[in-house]
């Protein structure tokens, strides 16, 4: 996320959505009314953006912030100023009560990942996104070397073998066939990994679907995925012309 340019979109709706009371004719009954910085029209052009905004920053706000007896937009206010503050004070917090360990975001995954996940993933369907990674992962495998006929574990054991290609089977060479020990072991641990990915993670999603994955969980899934579709993504093609 661009922080810089979320905290100039939340400061701009914070001060849209400020309420000024307008007080009630002379001697009439009733509440005051109020109104906000900007018209109704420019308040859900900027809500647009500000919600996108928010459900990155703070996901939960659309039940944490209480509706009960506010005015219009004001929970989009209440929310815009604790996720402002979020962003702002994001590196001191981890600084003085966290470990202030690396953090690993979704977003940077290699992009064949993060497309696959994104929707889901933002919807907090955390499953069906690592799935939907999947699904991406294999078909810009099938994509690469050019074929419809495998999937899965198989396609990724035939691209990656050290056999020389074939008209109807391409490879994927992670460096220059030498005939060294590193180049073998760095195309049989790609193929690894792919089982790996296939049989640990895809197979037990497929089969568990009455079973939710924790955010933590789904994020380590999808970096493992994201190792594997930089290897295939950056390896050279090797087919027969």
């Amino acid at each position: 996320m661009n922080v810089e340019w979320a905290i100039e979109q939340l400061d701009d709706f914070i001060q849209a959505t400020a309420v000024t009371y307008v007080p009630s004719p002379p001697n009439s009954f009733g509440f005051h009314s109020y109104e906000t910085a900007v018209s109704e029209d420019e308040v859900v052009k900027r809500a647009q953006v500000v919600e996108q905004i928010l459900d990155r920053v703070v996901p939960t706000w659309r039940t944490d912030v209480q509706k009960k007896d506010r005015q219009k937009w004001s929970v989009h206010y209440e929310a815009s100023i604790r996720a402002r503050e979020e962003l702002v004070r994001a590196e001191e917090v981890r600084e003085n009560i966290g470990e202030n360990a690396p953090e690993l975001s979704a977003a940077k995954l290699h992009p064949w990942i993060w497309e696959g996940a994104r929707s889901l993933w933002q919807s907090g369907h955390y499953r069906e996104a690592v799935s939907g990674a999947i699904r991406k992962l294999n078909a810009e495998t099938q994509n690469k070397v050019g074929r419809r006929d495998v999937s899965e574990t198989n396609l990724f054991k035939q691209a990656f073998s050290i056999d020389q290609p074939r008209p109807d089977a391409a490879r994927l060479r992670r460096m220059r066939d030498d005939g060294s020990d590193t180049y073998k072991s760095v195309q049989r641990g790609a193929m690894a990994l792919a089982e790996g990915v296939f049989a640990g993670i895809r197979n037990p999603l497929s089969h568990e679907i009455d079973q939710e994955l924790s955010e933590q969980e789904a994020l380590e899934y999808l970096a493992s995925l994201s190792v594997l579709a930089r290897w295939v993504d950056q390896s050279d093609l090797e087919a027969v012309s």
